[in-house]
């Protein structure tokens, strides 16, 4: 499909400057990167935190250019003699203009985005899984990246810039897919990465305290994951079903309206209700979904009652297609989520957990979860990322001496900072938490700055029974210092520590 720049800058609200060439030329591709631009195409030259793309409009191919008004100078200054469509906001167009290139491919899907602090990837992988089973073909979009079909696509962001996103709906439209199910993070609303995405369902899981470094309040990061639900927002889905276990989520119910169906696990009152709930000691969950006057039993092979609200959650979803809820349900059995309360295998009797719990609720939760199906001690390891949310170190030691017996606190990705300071933040918010609470200070703290070291130590320090959860980077497979990407991955590293922790035992 092409469509005539005269029509992008008209149906887009820009503006349409001509050195040279036609209004009427036509493009049938989008790019934000230049050197990704076709001769057919267009150049999204945005601003950046460092430089401005326009600067680099000169290397690309691209037929014709859309920019701000900054970025127009700049290609004034150097010369530009290619067509220029100026948005006064382009990251608050580019969506329109990069979906209307492509056709609108998300238009001939059922498209389901899934926001929220906690739990966004591990209720993709669930709605992956059951929408499979049910006879869809799927597309995933996610931190973990992208499959078409169950085949990996490579992408960089949990949700991509809005010109990569729409040829990647377009891909996925091409090979067939019937449903996209998609991560939404804030920055991917805040920044316009999901502008002219047709959503036909919004999934919310829950909010607590995560990015307060890109967003000013907590207060501005749920307005702006509730862009996607409330009436008159532009991205606001079809259909929309929020879990109301937390007060955002009935906050998120008062602005969403009437039509807006809820999920509970805690007892509220709500659409699709959570009941019966038992756990197992290899971490299986059964619980009871009920809604329309219906009741399902449902198994899950994941650690951790929050992972009964995202179940819930995706079978609440699957009701509203036109999919055998059943089906969709049964293929919910069996799946493992990457880094995601994901079981480490050993001989050594202990429940070993690897998961990416890298903000304060997410990492009690990963405690309370490995901690009621264990009747030793609970050993957490974890640290917390440097150049991020300063604020929530000190809150993530609360949450781990309330909750584990031995905390080991260790480097994450500390990037440019220093790792010792970020550790002795972590260390000071769990030794005031201690002193405040007399009955939790039988708790040893340990800080060890080498991850690798770190989960060796929690493993030594581990006997039958007992529960390791090592937390905060999950699927990982890198840990950043400095400008180095150095190859790490907490799976490889407990598994390895708990063989040879094993094997020196036995010898």
């Amino acid at each position: 499909m092409a469509v005539t720049i005269e029509r992008i800058a008209t149906e887009c609200a820009g503006e349409l400057h001509l050195r040279q060439g036609s209004p009427d030329l036509e493009v049938s591709h989008i790019a934000i990167n230049g050197a990704d631009a076709r001769p057919d195409g267009l150049f999204a030259a945005v601003a950046g935190t460092r430089s401005h793309g326009a600067k680099f409009a000169g290397s690309s191919q691209a037929a014709a250019i859309v920019t701000d008004k900054p970025g127009y100078e700049i290609l004034k200054t150097a010369g530009e003699t290619r067509p220029v469509i100026v948005f006064d906001d382009l990251r608050a167009h580019l969506g329109a203009v990069s979906a209307l290139v492509c056709g609108n491919p998300s238009a001939c899907m059922t498209v389901i985005g899934i926001t929220g602090t906690s739990g966004k990837t591990t209720t993709s992988y669930m709605m992956e899984a059951g929408l499979a089973a049910a006879g869809a073909t799927v597309g995933l979009i996610g931190t973990t990246g992208t499959r078409i079909a169950g085949k990996k696509v490579p992408t960089s962001l949990t949700t991509p810039e809005a010109p990569t996103l729409q040829e990647l709906f377009l891909t996925m439209r091409d090979a067939g897919v019937t449903h996209v199910v998609m991560e939404v993070s804030s920055h991917a609303i805040a920044l316009g990465r999901v502008g002219g995405v047709d959503f036909d369902i919004a999934l919310f899981t829950n909010l607590s305290q995560d990015h307060l470094d890109f967003h000013p309040t907590m207060e501005d990061y749920f307005h702006t994951k509730a862009k996607l639900f409330v009436p008159g927002s532009p991205l606001r889905a079809k259909k929309s079903i929020i879990c109301v276990d937390d007060k955002w989520g009935v906050d998120l119910t008062r602005l969403a309206g009437p039509a807006a169906t809820t999920v509970s696990t805690k007892g509220a009152p709500a659409n699709f209700m959570a009941t019966d709930i038992e756990t197992e000691p290899d971490g299986t969950s059964q619980f009871t979904v009920a809604y329309k006057g219906k009741k399902q039993r449902v198994t899950l092979h994941i650690p951790g009652v929050f992972n009964v609200a995202n179940a819930s959650l995706a079978i609440a979803a699957a009701a509203f297609t036109d999919l055998d809820v059943r089906t969709f349900i049964a293929g919910l059995a069996n799946i493992q989520v990457p880094g995601r309360m994901e079981k480490i295998d050993n001989d050594k009797g202990v429940l070993a957990v690897v998961d990416y719990a890298h903000k304060p609720a997410a990492l009690e939760a990963a405690i309370k979860a490995v901690r009621d199906e264990v009747e030793g001690r609970v050993i957490a390891v974890f640290g917390a990322g440097g150049d991020r949310d300063h604020g929530k170190r000190p809150i993530m030691g609360s949450a781990a001496v309330a909750g584990a017996d031995v905390v080991i606190i260790t480097d994450d990705n500390p990037r440019s900072e220093d790792p010792a300071t970020i550790r002795k933040a972590i260390e000071d918010g769990a030794k005031e938490f201690v002193v405040s609470h007399p009955s939790r200070r039988s708790v040893e703290i340990c800080n060890v700055g080498d991850r690798g070291q770190a989960i060796a130590l929690a493993v030594n320090k581990s006997q039958a029974g007992d529960a390791i959860i090592v937390a905060g980077k999950g699927h990982e497979q890198g840990q950043l210092v400095g400008g180095e990407m150095r190859d790490f991955d907490d799976r490889i590293e407990l598994r390895r520590a708990l063989a040879a922790d094993t094997g020196a035992q036995e010898s």
